[in-house]
């Protein structure tokens, strides 16, 4: 097994390439069926369900994707889920109607969230542990920039006809070839899944707890509706696809400087402090932004919008592997990933009933009591307890969060270094000091 950062990124390039043609077809499509479905004449109630069957089928996907993984093995399993979710762009192109269309993408994530978990595994049987942590984050940020890349393809052609759904059937089918071909080894599945209890995890963590939910509110609402919301602000597909693009390139710009400063202070503090940033940035964009603003403002607060609050999730993630034994990581990741895939589903549903109800400023006013919300939980929790004085390291997380496996391994070899250091320089304390004019032996 490799054991330098870099013979590990050669060994799993493949998968990583793999993994982004899957985030690209991805979010090309979800920025797509949001534009397309507003040219339809759908309501953004309807289009608010189309993006919430997607965090639907990714959750349940995150359930039960493992278990089909060690039925059929990580190649079959792959090929199979990948021929499925290339086949759903299609389907929508064929049925055009608000209510297959949630039915289809709920499909989606339940393919994508399989897929995942393949080349995850991968990435853990081809990582050594000195370097897991930081493939984790290299992973992330992949499909951070391959998210980018898919909102830049919906230039490629007009949302009113059918070669765009083409072109996300493609690409999906072509993520099969560097995965299925490449040479890292995957590793055996564990026989049982992480036991997840969520009361538990509420006692170690009640501010991970309600902030994980209400994370996955808010980016749920936005990848969801955050097309159909530049679309009714007067902006041509092209200009949509730069919107939401902004959006995840503030995200990434700002996700290594946040996670270096949670590493040095309260997390707590940190989420709070994007937390009351956001909800300053969603007020003036709400209140002050004028239905037709010129591109400069639309792009910059939106940049600075995701800057906030993309990030929020890997630092959720961190807080609570604060507070969690390293035995119980994967129970404790597992926890957050069904909360805040239940806010992910939840979002877009009330976010197109509330843009439904309330105009175009329905989604900025949902996410803004979000933010809000867990600004004002994280304030009373900080009275409550103290931060912890040993911290676990800031890991990246992707977009769409789907496996806990391996965050768990990437935290555990990160505390079983850091207690072999420990050891080792008590170890170097005990040693006896040589009397005066004493020579050292001569090392080994």
């Amino acid at each position: 097994m490799p054991s330098s950062l870099a013979s590990t990124l050669a060994t799993v390039f493949a998968l990583l390439f793999g993994y982004a043609l899957l985030q690209m077809g991805n979010t090309l499509q979800s920025s797509l069926l949001a534009v397309r479905g507003g040219l339809e004449g759908f309501t953004a109630t309807e289009i608010g369900l189309v993006g919430s069957g997607f965090y639907v089928g990714l959750m349940l996907g995150s359930l039960r994707g493992g278990r089909l993984v060690r039925m059929v093995g990580h190649t079959r399993a792959f090929a199979a889920l990948a021929a499925i979710a290339s086949m759903a762009p299609l389907l929508h192109l064929l049925a055009m109607d608000p209510w297959v269309w949630p039915v289809t993408r709920a499909l989606t994530g339940f393919c994508f969230a399989g897929l995942f978990i393949v080349v995850e595994s991968w990435l853990n049987g081809a990582a050594n542990a000195s370097v897991r942590g930081q493939i984790l984050s290299v992973y992330g940020m992949t499909g951070m920039i391959a998210g980018v890349a898919g909102q830049m393809l919906l230039t490629m052609g007009s949302p009113r006809g059918f070669a765009l759904f083409c072109v996300i059937s493609m690409i999906i089918s072509f993520a099969l070839v560097p995965v299925v071909l490449s040479r890292a080894q995957a590793p055996a599945q564990p026989d049982g899944d992480a036991e997840l209890n969520l009361g538990r995890l509420y006692g170690q963590s009640p501010f991970g707890v309600v902030a994980a939910f209400l994370s996955g509110i808010s980016t749920g609402a936005y990848y969801a509706l955050g097309p159909l919301f530049a679309q009714r602000l007067g902006l041509e597909a092209a200009a949509v696809a730069v919107f939401m693009a902004c959006g995840s390139l503030g995200g990434f710009a700002a996700t290594w400087p946040v996670g270096w400063l949670s590493d040095r202070i309260d997390r707590r503090g940190l989420i709070v402090g994007l937390s009351i940033l956001s909800t300053a940035a969603l007020l003036w964009m709400v209140l002050l932004v004028p239905e037709d603003p010129p591109r400069w403002m639309a792009y910059s607060l939106v940049a600075l919008f995701g800057a906030m609050v993309i990030p929020g999730y890997s630092l959720i993630l961190a807080h609570v592997n604060d507070h969690v034994p390293p035995g119980e990581f994967a129970a404790a990741s597992g926890g957050l990933l069904i909360l805040w895939g239940a806010g992910s589903a939840l979002g877009p549903i009330i976010g197109g009933t509330a843009m439904t109800t309330l105009g175009n400023p329905g989604l900025g006013w949902l996410i803004l009591s979000a933010q809000l919300l867990i600004a004002l939980w994280g304030l009373y929790r900080m009275r409550q307890r103290a931060a912890p004085e040993a911290k676990e390291d800031f890991l990246v997380m992707p977009v769409q969060p789907v496996s806990t496996e391996l965050v768990a391994v990437a935290q555990e070899a990160a505390v079983e270094r850091e207690e072999a250091a420990a050891q080792e320089a008590l170890a170097e304390a005990a040693a006896p000091e040589p009397e005066p004019g004493q020579e050292l032996p001569p090392p080994r």
